[in-house]
């Protein structure tokens, strides 16, 4: 098995299967493939833990219930996987002593022995994501994986003890040692009149941390004043476009 990252702003992930092995992702992030590779659809068995009633709580809470697998059949293959946003793809090995928590659209792809499941929830009632809320996922089992995360990605590596607090939007990819706690914003006047949320995540090391700059509900809540009925002289083609293509992804 061999990756390749393609590209610069829209990166693509390519893997190259040899005969019999397979890659796994959840349904939805297929882009193309060469017609050696065979694609089956269930509910991820061990890659999604817990099998089908670890289907069901991701389904619940709002993340895939379905995983795709691509397998190399009759000859070499090749599975590309493109991002959806401005951003990066990191590979990640996983195993052992070395989890992963990442933001809920972040899981791109896996080998058959890594695992992902539902780590944290949170539901925020206001100032956060429209509140949309927090859903982390948690990658563990042995193997390698690919992240996919938005715009700029900055890495930190936090000593024990040592602090960072962050937008919760911004909290890409960090390793399991690391704390994670969601605080509110102190101060009335900070929690709803700062226009920065009213929460944010206390990440405390050990551990490497990776932040990213453009998370979707961000951006996402940046274009609304120019998608709706609001300003519908300042809307015009910005809204009948953009609005059509984030409209589905705000739902997720």
């Amino acid at each position: 098995m061999q990756d390749t990252v393609q590209g610069t702003v829209m990166p693509v992930l390519e893997i190259m299967l040899n005969p019999g092995e397979s890659i796994v992702s959840e349904a939805g992030e297929f882009s193309w493939m060469t017609d050696t590779i065979e694609m089956s659809t269930g509910t991820g068995g061990g890659m999604g833990g817990k099998g089908l009633m670890g289907a069901v709580k991701r389904a619940a809470s709002g993340s895939t219930f379905l995983f795709n697998t691509y397998t190399a059949q009759n000859g070499p293959g090749m599975v590309a996987f493109a991002t959806k946003l401005p951003g990066k793809i990191l590979p990640i090995d996983v195993g052992p002593g070395n989890e992963y928590m990442c933001h809920r659209h972040g899981f791109l792809a896996g080998i058959a022995g890594i695992e992902v499941s539902v780590a944290l929830q949170q539901t925020f009632r206001g100032g956060v994501f429209g509140g949309e809320g927090l859903l982390l996922q948690h990658i563990k089992g042995t193997g390698k994986a690919w992240i996919e995360l938005s715009g700029e990605v900055l890495a930190y590596d936090l000593a024990p003890g040592q602090t960072m607090r962050v937008h919760p939007g911004h909290a890409g990819l960090f390793q399991a040692s690391v704390g994670f706690t969601v605080v509110r914003v102190p101060g009335m006047a900070n929690r709803y009149l700062g226009a920065d949320g009213h929460h944010f995540v206390v990440l405390t090391g050990p551990g490497r941390v990776y932040l990213q700059s453009m998370p979707l509900p961000i951006l996402a809540g940046a274009l609304r004043p120019y998608l709706g009925d609001e300003h519908p002289a300042e809307a015009g083609a910005v809204g009948g476009v953009v609005g059509g293509a984030l409209g589905g992804l705000l739902k997720k």
